[in-house]
């Protein structure tokens, strides 16, 4: 009974989605990819709403262009906000006003190899989103065809999403003079896991699953929204069904839940050796709990037997 509540509720805020210069230092991500460099575009299922985003970690600085209403006419300033940060991920908001709508970014970089969710929050029955990710070097530990050792890579760490619906709005700037009502904006929901993918760079195939996903907003034995629930709420996991390796080291293909297609992922390999992978999902209808949620989500991961490994690659090997 709790759980058709809480689908019930959810069904009436989950939303469908719409589809410069810098003004600091920072390298630049643009899903339209690098053609001089031979890197693909990122695929529009994924991209969404987002053209590119600067990123600065030293300076912790961001700017988005492509998504509409987050801080300006075209290149957006977010602002950094620590209390937000998830599982490594660092997050950035953009509002001009309390009747403006609120966007939410998680961004990550390793090793120059980077990646960033971008989703704003329901207002006027809209909401807007995407992500990004690229490299700034990349070789195969060992070429397709080969018959060398090595080819065959983990990669593991953490994972954050963001949904169409409402979280716990503790960045919203507050409306004065009454109480908010639809056409005031919300701040997106916020998801978080572990993530395992393998790649076979012998047969140029990758595969891998997002597990331990919970929902950061709501409590797993409650309706209320509260900011980094305690027993943030159990959903799905996501599997990556196996997919193509390209020459420039990205990949694109469907994402699962209990074996049916829920939507896409991807992302790019980076280092020489592929020592890292960043990439994302976006998937719609995948959470039992939810009626018509729709989340975009991203991964920052350094590969198995790397200095910055995730501890789950302390396993048994033959």
């Amino acid at each position: 009974m709790k759980r058709t509540a809480i689908a019930l509720t959810w069904a009436a805020v989950f939303l469908s989605a719409c589809g410069g210069t810098p003004p600091f230092g920072g390298t630049t991500t643009d899903t339209g990819g690098d053609p001089g460099n031979g890197v693909a575009p990122i695929p529009e299922a994924l991209a969404g709403s987002v053209q590119s985003f600067t990123y600065n970690p030293d300076a912790q600085t961001l700017s988005v262009v492509g998504v509409p209403f987050d801080d300006g006419p075209f290149t957006g300033v977010y602002r950094r906000r620590a209390s937000l940060d998830q599982a490594g991920y660092e997050a950035y908001t953009a509002q001009d006003g309390s009747l403006d709508r609120h966007t939410t970014a998680f961004v990550r970089e390793i090793n120059g190899t980077r990646a960033a969710v971008i989703v704003t929050g329901v207002q006027f029955e809209q909401v807007f989103g995407g992500i990004a990710y690229s490299n700034t070097a990349y070789s195969a530990p060992v070429a397709p065809g080969s018959e060398e050792d090595g080819g065959l890579v983990s990669y593991a760490g953490t994972y954050v999403g963001l949904l169409n619906g409402p979280g716990s709005n503790e960045d919203v700037t507050p409306v004065t003079g009454g109480q908010p009502g639809q056409e005031v904006t919300a701040q997106a929901a916020e998801t978080r896991g572990q993530v395992l993918i393998t790649a076979d760079f012998s047969d140029a195939q990758v595969a891998g699953i997002i597990y331990d996903r919970v929902v950061v907003d709501y409590d797993n034995d409650s309706e209320v929204i509260v900011p980094n629930a305690s027993n943030p709420m159990q959903v799905n996991d996501i599997a990556f069904d196996a997919t193509a390796i390209q020459t420039d080291g990205t990949f694109f293909g469907n994402a699962s839940v209990g074996n049916s297609v829920v939507g896409e992922y991807g992302g790019i390999f980076g280092g020489e050796g592929a020592t890292e992978v960043a990439g994302g999902i976006h998937v719609s209808d995948h959470i039992d709990q939810f009626s018509e949620e729709i989340e975009w989500g991203t991964f920052v991961l350094t590969a198995c037997g790397q200095p910055q490994e995730d501890p789950m690659c302390s396993q048994p090997v033959r």
